[in-house]
């Protein structure tokens, strides 16, 4: 039976879309009552019957991204008690405790390329709530806009992040989950820094998920192939640090379904194939009051005020405790390799990339300090608060600043050691709270178990397949 001329769901055209998502990102910068922003939201739903689902989503406490599809007629009606099973979520509630709640933030709201995500649907993400309507402990994106929200409203101060999110595209769909079958992975084009021909399959994919990229107001800058063979980087303009997190999960769920599109993988590892450079995602970073930039200084230091300083010097000292959070997996402990441009030197330096930390050379609206060492699988949320918060309250150097940023100290090289750090730090308890301190070292040390402690010289199937951004719930039931 042909059903063409059934179907009316919304489809948007590319430059409309682009329009629209960045009026709805301008009310978030703007930080328009959420009131106000939640009546123009159900209107729009209420009113548009194009419309007939919108995907609702999370991200657990490991950084992977989950999605529910809510009926449009149902979300209206019971907007305020969507529950789900945490139980079934890895690091999230336990069975006797699993019902959670998710409250909709409607000012981050996203009309969606029809050609990726089908006609007819709109996103939205949201924070987790336990039973009673209080914010759940887990829930790294919850503790991120609290924490920005406060310090907006007590003086104007605004954190800014712009990140650079490198990947790999690979031959074949689901090549991670298939790398225990191949023991390889197979590089889509071997071209090289910036260079690929206009119609090779690499610029193929940068151009479509670039402009599905453009489309959902990310305001992208530069698109290009990367370093090493089939390693690609697109950079989006940088953000309020909640916006720039959310804009994280949407680029590798972007890219991933455009790859298998293609019928090829995008893949997030930090270090899937030795002897080329691994993937990272770099974390640029400012403080802001007023539309004054509080980490420049024209006569400072690299050009840094002493704010900028402190903050750095506040990331150096706790360096090793925060490790965990931005290399959050045995693979990613690979690309912490003083060989290919690895940020492994505990160290701060305006131009040595193999420092943590870097000095772009920025003027009075771009100066910023630009974290190094994150790893492109790490949580958005988590990464974003825990590096705010030690730049702004982290123990301070208790010898001279200027000794200690000059002495090379190297990051741990193995997630065991990570795992050691994480755990017996004060200042980690002191601001994730002990609950979700043990959780997340819980959830590292059941991987890193299950990986030989020693890497060697060779990608082991284990650091993929139990990788927490490849596997499924499924292969952890196998034991």
């Amino acid at each position: 039976m042909d059903t063409k001329g059934l179907r009316t769901f919304l489809e948007i055209p590319y430059d409309e879309l682009e329009e629209r998502n960045l009026r709805v990102k301008e009310q978030r910068l703007r930080h328009e009552s959420p009131d106000k922003v939640r009546e123009e939201r159900i209107k729009y739903l209420t009113d548009e019957r194009a419309l007939k689902a919108v995907t609702v989503c999370f991200t657990d406490l490991e950084g992977r991204l989950h999605m529910l599809d809510y009926d449009k007629k149902f979300l209206l009606k019971s907007a305020d008690n969507l529950t789900f099973d945490g139980s079934s979520i890895r690091g999230f509630s336990q069975q006797a405790e699993s019902d959670l709640r998710l409250n909709v933030d409607w000012g981050s709201f996203y009309w969606l390329p029809s050609d990726i995500f089908g006609p007819g649907k709109v996103l939205v993400f949201s924070e987790v709530l336990e039973r009673d309507g209080t914010p759940y402990h887990s829930d790294m994106r919850g503790q991120l806009k609290r924490i920005t929200e406060a310090m907006y409203q007590k003086d104007g101060t605004v954190f800014h992040t712009a990140p650079e999110v490198e990947g790999f595209l690979f031959k074949g769909r689901d090549a991670e989950r298939h790398y225990h079958e191949t023991g390889k992975f197979d590089f889509i084009s071997t071209g090289g820094y910036y260079h690929s021909l206009p119609g090779d399959p690499l610029r193929a994919f940068i151009d479509k998920a670039a402009e599905a990229q453009r489309a959902m107001g990310f305001q992208n800058e530069k698109d290009h192939p990367e370093v090493a063979p089939s390693q690609f980087e697109m950079n989006f303009t940088y953000s309020e640090a909640l916006v720039s997190a959310d804009q994280i999960q949407l680029y590798k769920l972007l890219c991933r379904q455009v790859a298998a599109q293609m019928d090829t993988t995008a893949s997030f590892l930090p270090k899937p194939v030795t002897g080329v450079n691994g993937n990272g995602m770099h974390m640029n970073m400012s403080l802001s009051k007023g539309g004054k930039n509080l980490f420049y200084d024209k006569a400072g230091q690299d050009g840094l005020s002493q704010m900028g300083w402190d903050f750095i010097d506040r990331l150096l000292t706790n360096a090793n405790d925060i490790c965990l959070v931005l290399n959050s997996s045995v693979n990613a402990y690979r690309r912490l390799d003083p060989h290919f441009e690895a940020p492994n030197q505990i160290k701060a330096s305006a131009n040595n990339r193999g420092a943590m930390v870097r000095i772009p050379y920025g003027n009075e609206r771009s100066a910023r300090v630009e974290c190094r060492s994150v790893g492109p699988d790490a949580n958005p949320y988590l990464a974003s608060y825990v590096l705010l918060r030690t730049g702004l309250e982290g123990p301070q150097p208790q010898e001279d600043a200027e000794s200690k940023r000059s002495r090379t100290r190297f990051l741990p090289d193995n997630i065991f050691d990570a795992v050691r750090l994480f755990k017996g730090s004060q200042f980690i308890s002191s601001i994730l709270g002990e609950n979700v301190q043990g959780k997340f070292a819980e959830l590292k040390t059941a991987s890193a178990e299950r990986c030989p402690k020693q890497l060697g010289s060779r990608v082991k199937y284990s650091e993929i397949q139990f990788h927490h951004e490849v596997t499924n719930q499924y292969l952890w039931s196998q034991f």
